[in-house]
């Protein structure tokens, strides 16, 4: 199973990139491949004028179809997820994460935006038709420190709701790998429709013969 890791931020280092690194790290040492986009590194000319035949922008829509959950996380500006994010989500098909588990995570300047994630990122991701939407992580900037050697340190509480994060979106993921696995032993189980005598190509020649 394939996890994105997606920056929605216009800067790099940000906040909420270092959460969703981190986020990323935690899921490597379940065992987790993943990838990442982050959308300041694509062209902002073709992002914003929606030009789908850009190959960097084309890349991005093969990236976020190919993953089987995806980690989205972006800084909170007026109670809103950012532009640039936004603009990404608005090149997607309809149904463009169709499937999809997905981690949301943002990043504000106070508490006050925390409901952002909820009334502003969570209806996009559902109109998107994702399949699961877990729990978001909201962190403020003073519940992220850097220790001496310039890594992440949490907050207690975020560092709770980040491991319970990364826990359940790998209980899913692994649930969803099994039904696979059922589908497909299923499938090699099922016997092959056979075709009847009359339906056989060479039937109706043998007989008029």
């Amino acid at each position: 199973m394939s996890i994105l890791l997606l920056g929605g931020s216009p800067s790099i280092p940000s906040s909420s990139s270092r959460l969703l690194l981190h986020i990323g790290d935690r899921l490597a040492l379940q065992g987790h491949r993943h990838s990442k986009l982050f959308v300041r590194d694509l062209p902002p000319a073709a992002l914003l004028h929606a030009d789908f035949s850009d190959p960097a922008i084309r890349q991005a829509q093969a990236l976020v179809a190919a993953a089987d959950a995806i980690v989205i996380a972006t800084p909170v500006y007026k109670a809103s997820c950012s532009g640039i994010l936004k603009a990404l989500l608005d090149l997607l098909p309809q149904d463009g994460l169709a499937g999809k588990v997905v981690l949301p995570v943002a990043t504000g300047g106070s508490q006050s935006h925390m409901l952002a994630l909820d009334y502003a990122l969570r209806p996009i991701l559902s109109a998107l038709d994702a399949r699961h939407v877990l729990t978001s992580i909201y962190a403020t900037a003073e519940q992220l420190g850097a220790d001496a050697d310039g890594g992440l340190t949490l907050h207690p509480a975020i560092a709770a709701r980040v491991a319970a994060g990364v826990d359940h979106l790998s209980e899913v993921l692994l649930a969803l790998a099994g039904k696979r696995q059922q589908r497909a032993a299923q499938a090699l189980l099922d016997p092959v429709p056979t075709r009847s005598l009359h339906d056989h190509p060479y039937a109706h020649h043998s007989q008029s013969a």
